[in-house]
Protein backbone atom coordinates (compact mmCIF):
# COMPACT_ATOMS: atom_id res chain seq x y z
CA UNK A 1 0.00 0.00 0.00
CA UNK A 2 1.12 3.55 -0.75
CA UNK A 3 0.92 6.36 1.78
CA UNK A 4 -1.52 9.19 1.21
CA UNK A 5 0.22 12.55 0.79
CA UNK A 6 -2.94 14.63 0.18
CA UNK A 7 -6.36 14.05 1.73
CA UNK A 8 -9.53 16.08 1.21
CA UNK A 9 -12.53 15.44 3.43
CA UNK A 10 -15.98 16.91 2.68
CA UNK A 11 -14.33 19.87 0.94
CA UNK A 12 -16.89 22.58 0.26
CA UNK A 13 -16.41 26.02 -1.27
CA UNK A 14 -18.68 28.77 -2.56
CA UNK A 15 -17.23 31.74 -4.44
CA UNK A 16 -18.90 35.13 -4.81
CA UNK A 17 -21.76 36.38 -2.69
CA UNK A 18 -25.54 36.77 -2.74
CA UNK A 19 -27.03 36.33 -6.23
CA UNK A 20 -23.55 36.07 -7.77
CA UNK A 21 -22.44 33.18 -5.55
CA UNK A 22 -21.42 29.87 -7.13
CA UNK A 23 -21.17 26.60 -5.22
CA UNK A 24 -17.85 25.53 -6.78
CA UNK A 25 -16.88 22.46 -4.73
CA UNK A 26 -19.53 20.23 -3.20
CA UNK A 27 -18.39 17.98 -0.38
CA UNK A 28 -15.43 16.43 -2.19
CA UNK A 29 -13.52 13.50 -0.67
CA UNK A 30 -10.19 12.67 -2.30
CA UNK A 31 -6.97 10.83 -1.47
CA UNK A 32 -3.78 11.32 -3.49
CA UNK A 33 -0.90 8.89 -3.00
CA UNK A 34 2.74 9.91 -2.75
CA UNK A 35 4.38 9.78 -6.17
CA UNK A 36 1.17 9.73 -8.20
CA UNK A 37 0.74 11.70 -11.41
CA UNK A 38 -2.91 12.75 -11.43
CA UNK A 39 -4.72 14.37 -14.35
CA UNK A 40 -7.77 16.45 -13.40
CA UNK A 41 -10.18 16.99 -16.29
CA UNK A 42 -13.66 18.37 -16.85
CA UNK A 43 -15.57 21.04 -18.77
CA UNK A 44 -15.02 24.76 -18.24
CA UNK A 45 -16.66 25.88 -15.02
CA UNK A 46 -16.63 22.38 -13.55
CA UNK A 47 -14.49 23.40 -10.56
CA UNK A 48 -11.32 21.59 -11.58
CA UNK A 49 -9.04 24.66 -11.41
CA UNK A 50 -10.59 25.73 -8.09
CA UNK A 51 -9.97 22.22 -6.78
CA UNK A 52 -6.35 22.57 -7.86
CA UNK A 53 -6.05 25.95 -6.10
CA UNK A 54 -7.40 24.36 -2.90
CA UNK A 55 -4.85 21.56 -3.23
CA UNK A 56 -2.14 24.20 -3.76
CA UNK A 57 -3.13 26.03 -0.58
CA UNK A 58 -4.08 29.12 -2.61
CA UNK A 59 -7.82 28.92 -1.91
CA UNK A 60 -9.41 28.39 1.50
CA UNK A 61 -12.30 25.97 1.99
CA UNK A 62 -15.57 27.17 3.53
CA UNK A 63 -15.79 23.82 5.32
CA UNK A 64 -14.10 20.46 5.30
CA UNK A 65 -10.49 19.44 5.74
CA UNK A 66 -7.33 19.35 3.65
CA UNK A 67 -4.25 17.53 4.91
CA UNK A 68 -0.95 17.51 3.03
CA UNK A 69 2.09 15.66 4.38
CA UNK A 70 0.30 15.17 7.72
CA UNK A 71 -0.27 18.94 8.03
CA UNK A 72 -3.84 20.25 8.31
CA UNK A 73 -3.80 23.25 5.98
CA UNK A 74 -7.25 24.39 7.12
CA UNK A 75 -5.83 24.99 10.62
CA UNK A 76 -2.87 27.13 9.52
CA UNK A 77 -2.63 30.92 9.67
CA UNK A 78 -1.99 32.72 6.38
CA UNK A 79 1.70 33.15 7.23
CA UNK A 80 2.18 29.51 8.19
CA UNK A 81 0.23 28.38 5.13
CA UNK A 82 2.46 30.49 2.87
CA UNK A 83 5.56 29.04 4.54
CA UNK A 84 4.28 25.47 4.14
CA UNK A 85 3.37 26.06 0.51
CA UNK A 86 6.78 27.58 -0.24
CA UNK A 87 8.60 24.56 1.16
CA UNK A 88 6.37 21.74 -0.04
CA UNK A 89 4.34 22.73 -3.12
CA UNK A 90 5.64 23.83 -6.52
CA UNK A 91 3.14 25.57 -8.81
CA UNK A 92 3.20 26.04 -12.59
CA UNK A 93 0.55 28.26 -14.18
CA UNK A 94 -0.69 28.53 -17.76
CA UNK A 95 0.42 32.17 -18.02
CA UNK A 96 3.93 31.65 -16.53
CA UNK A 97 3.65 34.48 -13.91
CA UNK A 98 7.25 35.61 -14.33
CA UNK A 99 8.42 39.04 -13.16
CA UNK A 100 9.16 41.06 -16.30
CA UNK A 101 12.02 43.15 -14.91
CA UNK A 102 13.91 40.16 -13.48
CA UNK A 103 16.19 37.84 -15.42
CA UNK A 104 15.47 34.13 -15.65
CA UNK A 105 18.04 33.55 -12.91
CA UNK A 106 16.46 36.17 -10.66
CA UNK A 107 12.94 34.84 -11.25
CA UNK A 108 14.03 31.50 -9.85
CA UNK A 109 16.46 32.71 -7.18
CA UNK A 110 14.57 35.60 -5.57
CA UNK A 111 11.69 33.47 -4.14
CA UNK A 112 14.33 31.20 -2.60
CA UNK A 113 16.17 34.22 -1.21
CA UNK A 114 12.96 35.57 0.34
CA UNK A 115 12.39 32.16 1.94
CA UNK A 116 15.90 32.32 3.47
CA UNK A 117 17.14 29.33 1.47
CA UNK A 118 20.92 29.06 1.42
CA UNK A 119 22.73 29.61 -1.89
CA UNK A 120 19.60 30.64 -3.82
CA UNK A 121 21.44 31.70 -6.97
CA UNK A 122 23.43 28.47 -7.10
CA UNK A 123 20.20 26.48 -6.82
CA UNK A 124 18.51 28.65 -9.46
CA UNK A 125 21.41 28.22 -11.85
CA UNK A 126 21.32 24.44 -11.37
CA UNK A 127 17.56 24.21 -11.92
CA UNK A 128 17.60 26.40 -15.02
CA UNK A 129 20.41 24.33 -16.47
CA UNK A 130 18.41 21.17 -15.71
CA UNK A 131 15.48 22.45 -17.81
CA UNK A 132 17.75 23.37 -20.72
CA UNK A 133 18.22 27.09 -20.07
CA UNK A 134 21.80 27.18 -18.90
CA UNK A 135 22.65 29.65 -21.67
CA UNK A 136 19.66 31.92 -20.98
CA UNK A 137 20.23 32.85 -17.34
CA UNK A 138 20.62 36.58 -17.95
CA UNK A 139 17.66 36.90 -20.34
CA UNK A 140 14.46 38.68 -19.30
CA UNK A 141 11.04 37.07 -19.89
CA UNK A 142 10.38 39.37 -22.85
CA UNK A 143 13.51 37.98 -24.51
CA UNK A 144 12.36 34.38 -24.14
CA UNK A 145 9.89 32.32 -26.16
CA UNK A 146 6.72 31.02 -24.54
CA UNK A 147 8.25 27.59 -24.12
CA UNK A 148 11.37 29.07 -22.54
CA UNK A 149 9.28 31.16 -20.15
CA UNK A 150 7.41 28.05 -19.06
CA UNK A 151 10.74 26.29 -18.50
CA UNK A 152 11.75 29.15 -16.20
CA UNK A 153 8.44 28.74 -14.36
CA UNK A 154 9.08 25.00 -14.01
CA UNK A 155 12.60 25.64 -12.70
CA UNK A 156 11.14 28.09 -10.16
CA UNK A 157 8.56 25.51 -9.05
CA UNK A 158 11.20 22.79 -8.69
CA UNK A 159 13.85 24.91 -6.96
CA UNK A 160 12.60 24.32 -3.36
CA UNK A 161 12.53 20.53 -4.03
CA UNK A 162 8.78 20.27 -3.34
CA UNK A 163 6.99 17.02 -2.57
CA UNK A 164 3.98 18.13 -4.63
CA UNK A 165 4.04 19.73 -8.09
CA UNK A 166 0.84 21.41 -9.24
CA UNK A 167 0.33 22.47 -12.86
CA UNK A 168 -2.73 24.37 -14.11
CA UNK A 169 -3.01 24.07 -17.92
CA UNK A 170 0.81 24.22 -18.27
CA UNK A 171 0.67 23.78 -22.05
CA UNK A 172 -2.41 25.94 -22.64
CA UNK A 173 -0.53 28.96 -24.02
CA UNK A 174 1.87 26.97 -26.18
CA UNK A 175 1.81 25.54 -29.68
CA UNK A 176 1.43 21.78 -30.06
CA UNK A 177 5.12 20.89 -30.43
CA UNK A 178 6.30 23.22 -27.64
CA UNK A 179 3.48 21.96 -25.43
CA UNK A 180 4.64 18.39 -25.96
CA UNK A 181 8.19 19.35 -24.98
CA UNK A 182 6.94 21.02 -21.80
CA UNK A 183 4.76 18.01 -20.97
CA UNK A 184 7.72 15.68 -21.53
CA UNK A 185 9.80 17.84 -19.19
CA UNK A 186 7.14 17.83 -16.45
CA UNK A 187 6.70 14.06 -16.55
CA UNK A 188 10.46 13.51 -16.66
CA UNK A 189 11.03 15.69 -13.60
CA UNK A 190 8.11 14.09 -11.75
CA UNK A 191 9.54 10.62 -12.34
CA UNK A 192 13.12 11.67 -11.65
CA UNK A 193 12.27 13.21 -8.28
CA UNK A 194 9.43 10.93 -7.24
CA UNK A 195 7.12 13.90 -6.72
CA UNK A 196 3.35 13.83 -6.60
CA UNK A 197 2.05 15.76 -9.62
CA UNK A 198 -1.45 17.18 -10.04
CA UNK A 199 -2.23 18.40 -13.54
CA UNK A 200 -5.35 20.26 -14.71
CA UNK A 201 -5.76 20.10 -18.46
CA UNK A 202 -8.32 20.27 -21.27
CA UNK A 203 -6.05 17.95 -23.27
CA UNK A 204 -7.29 14.37 -22.87
CA UNK A 205 -4.08 13.00 -24.41
CA UNK A 206 -2.03 14.82 -21.79
CA UNK A 207 -4.28 13.61 -18.97
CA UNK A 208 -3.95 10.07 -20.29
CA UNK A 209 -0.19 10.22 -19.65
CA UNK A 210 -0.94 10.44 -15.93
CA UNK A 211 -1.13 7.30 -13.81
CA UNK A 212 -4.59 8.38 -12.66
CA UNK A 213 -7.36 10.57 -14.09
CA UNK A 214 -10.03 12.37 -12.08
CA UNK A 215 -13.06 13.84 -13.83
CA UNK A 216 -14.85 16.81 -12.27
CA UNK A 217 -18.30 18.12 -13.19
CA UNK A 218 -20.47 20.72 -11.41
CA UNK A 219 -18.17 20.77 -8.39
CA UNK A 220 -18.15 17.01 -7.84
CA UNK A 221 -15.86 14.14 -8.75
CA UNK A 222 -17.79 12.04 -11.25
CA UNK A 223 -14.98 9.74 -12.39
CA UNK A 224 -11.76 8.37 -10.92
CA UNK A 225 -9.62 5.80 -12.73
CA UNK A 226 -8.18 4.80 -9.34
CA UNK A 227 -11.53 3.30 -8.38
CA UNK A 228 -11.56 1.12 -11.48
CA UNK A 229 -8.03 -0.08 -10.78
CA UNK A 230 -8.88 -1.06 -7.23
CA UNK A 231 -5.78 0.71 -5.91
CA UNK A 232 -5.55 0.93 -2.14
CA UNK A 233 -4.00 3.85 -0.30
CA UNK A 234 -2.98 3.94 3.34
CA UNK A 235 -4.40 6.84 5.33
CA UNK A 236 -2.12 9.74 6.16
Amino acid sequence: MTKTIIALRNADLTLGSAAASVHVLKGIDLDIAAGEAVGIVGPSGSGKSTLLMVLAGLERLDSGEIVIKDTALHDLSEDKLADFRGRNIGIVFQSFHLIANMTALENVAVPLELANVKNPFDIARRELTAVGLGERLSHYPGQLSGGEQQRVAIARALAPSPSVLIADEPTGNLDTETGKQIADLLFAKQAERGMTMLLVTHDNALAARCSRQIRVRSGEIVGDSNERSGAKVASA
